[in-house]
């Protein structure tokens, strides 16, 4: 955006278009880690109850944790 474009956004909204950047980017990371802890916690349950193995809760736990790393690598660099 040129500065004519941010004077006019901020004008018409009261906020910066950073400002909305670190909303929407703060909204993106707390959903991905409630789903997070609610994958692990349903695989947790499954494989304390023996529904799945050891194997598949690691697998869903690493795929979380890859998932948010390359996540977090494409949002804040």
């Amino acid at each position: 955006m040129n500065a004519s474009q941010i004077n006019a956004f901020q004008a018409n909204g009261g906020f910066t278009p950073s400002a909305v950047s670190v909303v929407l980017l703060g909204t993106v990371f707390a959903v991905l880690l409630l789903w997070g802890v609610w994958a692990l916690r349903t695989a947790y349950v499954g494989w304390s109850e023996q529904r799945i193995s050891q194997r598949q809760f690691l697998g869903v736990a690493v795929r979380f944790f890859a998932m948010y790393v390359v996540l977090t690598f494409f949002l804040l660099s």
